[in-house]
């Protein structure tokens, strides 16, 4: 049986190993990402910092297995990140124009990428959310998403919107089952966003 709870500090290092876990890995298995902290430092960390009411984990007998991080104010959270998050990664991190699944996470680091305004402009809020196999299929991600949309709705959100791997025919079907729909198509992702109000 698992329980949800708001995200601490407490639980930063078991989300940074959840990111790391799930991340996406090679056609054999192994992990793209060699740097364990990097994929944490762009998907995790900023969230819990900035805007902690709306980090969320799931947990079971074998720990926390699961989380969803949101923010409110997707350019807010982008700009803040721009002044406080990234100069200090950008000093730990130079980016040295390598290849690898790391170097393009340094690259991020030094050149974020902004969320397209045409789906900022009716869906302002984002979420991410990242489950541990075990916890799949049992209702978690639901409860997960469930709980922040109501803080959205509790905060007069319009709208709230996700990226999601084009590849990740699972996950978009789980989101659009919840009520999520395509608004943009990227590269190799889609946005898919859900009004609120």
């Amino acid at each position: 049986m698992s329980e949800m709870h708001r995200a601490t500090w407490a639980d930063l290092p078991s989300l940074y190993r959840i990111c790391f876990e799930t991340a996406e890995r090679t056609p054999t298995g192994s992990l793209l990402h060699q740097h364990p902290d990097l994929l944490g430092h762009v998907y995790v960390g900023p969230y819990l910092v900035r805007e902690p009411d709306l980090c969320f984990v799931v947990a079971d007998e074998a720990g926390v297995g699961g989380y969803l991080l949101g923010t409110a104010d997707t350019r807010g959270f982008e700009d803040w990140a721009e002044a406080e998050w990234w100069p200090a990664l950008r000093l730990r991190y130079p980016d040295r124009g390598g290849s690898t699944s790391d170097d393009e996470l340094i690259r991020q680091i030094h050149a974020p990428v902004r969320a397209p305004e045409s789906v900022v402009a009716d869906f302002p809020a984002h979420l991410h959310i990242d489950l541990m196999p075990r916890l799949q299929g049992h209702g978690s991600g639901r409860a997960l998403i469930d709980a922040v949309l109501a803080e959205f709705r509790g905060r007069d959100v319009p709208g709230v919107h996700l990226n999601v791997g084009a590849e990740n025919h699972n996950a978009i079907s789980f989101y659009q089952h919840l009520g999520f729909q395509q608004v943009e198509v990227g590269e190799t992702s889609l946005y898919l966003g859900m009004r609120l109000s």
